[in-house]
């Protein structure tokens, strides 16, 4: 029977690489590792009888790992009216008779569950995530070196404000993609599992610990080694929620700075802005009617994911109380966790996602040279505000230099169509005291009153330092 293999979340957005993960049938796969990792810890200390545990061969455990979450709902619906309970029946199905009785001791249901949910966040960051993540932060740093002198107005509040470059822009992109990656980093090596009992004290454990099999904890420690995790430092029937949450949110902030650059893309690739274009490919349509538009719809997207993700998070706050050792409030929110990764894969994979030359999306991002240098041009005469008016009273003139510009320099500048520094020139024919304060100007920096597109301060040098730092990081980490 072909397995349902749809994700958690909108049927629209499934990513294929997560599907071996989060399919739906898929999904208890890691909770039956955990579930003979346990009988094989027993069987190495001596619980399980060792003519026993050779029944647990590779062909059995290849079919406990088939059993389907489909099956298990289904003997849940009609049998036991519990999930945990339905798959250890569908495990002791499969098991030999002489192993049956052992499947899920000493466990709670959610050993094996909020274990499983671990495993699957671990396996999606490291097989997913991260390599996808590492060819964004590739990319966008190759756009950064590209684009590192390429003239660009900045813009505060949506108006012209001083010079800067594209590469400079797509730095600061960069900088907090790259920050909220090395985060997830940090918390995917913090998840960890729990083989603590029905309230998280080992009381099913103690019977072992008196038969003298396992000192202290090291049962838990025995079966979570073999998965690859370490134990929460304490937990009651669930993990404790921070594990996941601060995951989830580091999550959430890449999200967040991945919806930042379709945010600036899709504005820039306005009309009558026009700086960034967005790579069409062969029989792409922008609009159902109007085919003249190019819309950014990729860009669009990115966004528009960030804005469900976001919204996602809400959940998983709401999971941080629970009653005492633990209530049932939170285990129906808890399954759509994972939407919160595949909402970032799907940002991820759109970036990603090549043509038919093998060309990923974002690689295809062009830049207008005669755009960007038009749009500049618009404020060009007007923008050297700020060094002006601090060279001013850095020469020693005694008003305020910065009223001046603002109240009579720049009316006259604009209505006049000329250059702040022409129309300063001219009030300082009759103020002797703006005059002098002119004439003390240093040289170099009196000409770069007439270059305004020299004024980038060192925005070129802070995007190389970026890229390079960004390509140093992806080396030391594959």
């Amino acid at each position: 029977m072909e397995k349902n293999l749809s994700l958690p979340g909108n049927p629209r957005y499934q990513p294929v690489s997560l599907k071996e993960i989060w399919g739906y049938d898929n999904l208890y796969k890691p909770a039956i590792e955990v579930e003979i990792a346990v009988m094989r810890v027993l069987a190495e200390n001596g619980i399980i009888p060792e003519e026993d545990i050779a029944l647990l061969t590779p062909d059995v455990e290849r079919n406990l790992l088939e059993i389907t979450t489909t099956q298990v709902d289904k003997t849940e619906r009609n049998i036991t009216k519990h999930d945990i309970r339905a798959l250890v029946r569908e495990i002791q199905v499969l098991l030999p008779e002489k192993l049956r009785r052992w499947a899920h001791v000493p466990l709670t249901s959610y050993d094996p569950l909020d274990t499983a949910q671990s495993i699957r966040f671990i396996r999606a960051h490291h097989g997913v995530v991260k390599p996808n993540a590492l060819g964004v932060i590739d990319v966008l740093s190759d756009l950064v070196l590209k684009f590192a002198h390429q003239i660009q107005i900045g813009r505060t509040h949506g108006q012209h404000a001083l010079p800067i470059t594209v590469g400079f822009w797509l730095a600061t992109i960069l900088s907090r993609i790259l920050w909220n990656f090395e985060m997830m980093e940090e918390h995917a090596k913090k998840l960890c599992g729990k083989i603590s009992g029905a309230v998280g004290a080992y009381n099913a454990q103690f019977g072992l610990r008196m038969a003298g099999s396992f000192p202290d904890n090291s049962f838990e420690r025995m079966v979570l080694e073999k998965l690859g995790l370490k134990p929460a430092r304490i937990s009651t029937q669930i993990l404790p929620p921070e594990y996941n949450s601060y995951y989830l949110h580091s999550c959430i902030e890449l999200s967040a700075s991945l919806g930042q650059l379709g945010r600036d893309c899709r504005h820039l690739m306005r009309s009558e802005i026009a700086e960034i274009s967005e790579a069409y490919e062969e029989g792409q349509v922008g609009s159902s009617t109007m085919a003249n538009k190019r819309n950014p719809i990729n860009f669009e997207s990115l966004e528009g994911m960030w804005i469900r993700t976001k919204n996602e998070f809400g959940k998983v706050l709401d999971t941080l109380i629970t009653d005492h050792q633990r209530d049932l409030v939170g285990s129906s929110v808890s399954r759509d966790f994972p939407i919160i990764v595949v909402n970032l894969v799907v940002q991820l994979e759109t970036l990603l996602r090549k043509d038919k030359n093998g060309q990923a999306f974002l690689e295809r991002v062009t830049v207008n040279p005669e755009a960007c240098k038009a749009n500049f041009n618009k404020s060009a005469k007007f923008i050297l505000a700020e060094p002006i008016y601090i060279a001013l009273q850095m020469a020693g003139y005694q008003q305020d230099a910065h009223d001046l510009i603002n109240s009579r320099a720049i009316p006259i500048a604009q209505k006049g169509g000329t250059h702040l520094i022409f129309a300063l020139e001219a009030l300082a024919e009759g103020d002797d005291d703006l005059r002098v304060a002119l004439e003390n100007i240093p040289p170099p920096i009196r000409r770069l009153f007439y270059n305004p597109e020299d004024y980038i301060g060192i925005a070129d040098v802070k995007a190389c330092e970026m890229a390079e730092k960004a390509k140093k990081f992806i080396a030391e980490i594959r």
